[in-house]
């Protein structure tokens, strides 16, 4: 390196280093350096699936006879993997939200630990949304090709788990989740979304479910369906405002067909079925279905 591109790189490493051109970039953690690791995050989901689904994911041997040893030491993995991602994740609260790292690392485990109290339950509910989809899709063969195959219900499994975690009051971790699923299924479903019991998404590819979506019992998606929300409003600085609820609710028994979209805080009523390739952005009454106007040609 001659002397002018000595200089040079020293000039760049100055600019690089002014805190005031990159100080939003930046981002200092509290009592840790680590920051929640996408790799040991899907090792947690693939540990959780292998819970929650015995046989079907991790060790392919577990029987009747060895089922709580396998429990026991999946557990066990479990919680150590998950407190240490818990704590990566608490580690984004400022300094001052906890009075040391100690503190930190009690509570991370705390939560870990409530977590996996809440896995029977989280089972129950994955049991409602496997029936739904078996029962709603005659193409399906078997239960056991529902859970081992179908991305709806990997990515369904993966925004529950997400959901719990969000509900415990862990950050990031949840969001993380939701978007590696995302990326493993093409199913866009952010954790804080409040989804009932025995949902189904149809081959799902393309599917987004918003932040602040209400969807009740025994709802179905179909591929590329969008509950989103319409243009944002703005505070006094033009900027969006935020904590608002701006995506649709789904009550019970709602079906909605591929690539249709629904926007805005409109709720789409009990019994009611949405065709495909359709705009909703207005209420939709009980019972009522929603379909294409059809253009005839003389």
């Amino acid at each position: 390196m001659n002397t002018n591109q000595s200089k040079r790189l020293k000039e760049t490493i100055c600019q690089l280093s002014q805190y005031e051109s990159f100080k939003e970039l930046r981002h200092e953690r509290a009592y840790s350096d680590t920051l929640p690791s996408t790799i040991k995050l899907e090792e947690i989901i693939r540990i959780c699936r292998g819970i929650l689904f015995p046989g079907y994911f991790g060790n392919a041997s577990v029987n009747k006879q060895n089922l709580a040893y396998h429990m026991g030491l999946n557990t066990e993995k479990l919680l150590v993997l998950l407190s240490e991602q818990i704590a990566a994740g608490l580690s984004f609260f400022p300094r001052d939200k906890y009075q040391n790292a100690t503190e930190l690392k009690e509570k991370a485990d705390t939560i870990a630990e409530e977590f996996i109290f809440n896995l029977p339950e989280l089972r129950k509910i994955l049991y409602t949304d496997i029936m739904a989809t078996y029962n709603g899709d005659p193409a399906a063969e078997s239960i056991d090709e529902v859970i081992y195959c179908y991305p709806g219900i990997r990515a369904i499994s993966s925004y529950r788990i997400a959901h719990l975690l969000l509900k415990l009051d862990v950050p990031i971790i949840p969001r993380i989740i939701t978007e590696m699923a995302h990326s493993e299924t093409g199913i866009d479903i952010h954790p804080a979304a409040s989804i009932g019991h025995s949902f189904s998404i149809d081959h799902g590819t393309g599917v987004v479910i918003g932040a602040t979506a209400i969807l009740g019992n025994h709802v179905k998606l179909y591929q590329g369906v969008t509950l989103g929300a319409k243009s944002f409003s703005l505070d006094d600085k033009g900027n969006p405002v935020k904590g608002v609820p701006r995506h649709p609710i789904l009550e019970d028994n709602v079906i909605v067909y591929s690539n249709a979209t629904i926007l805005g805080r409109i709720t789409i009523g009990e019994n009611a079925v949405v065709g495909g390739n359709i705009w909703v952005t207005e209420d939709v009454p009980p019972g009522a279905r929603v379909v294409q106007s059809k253009r005839i040609s003389e």
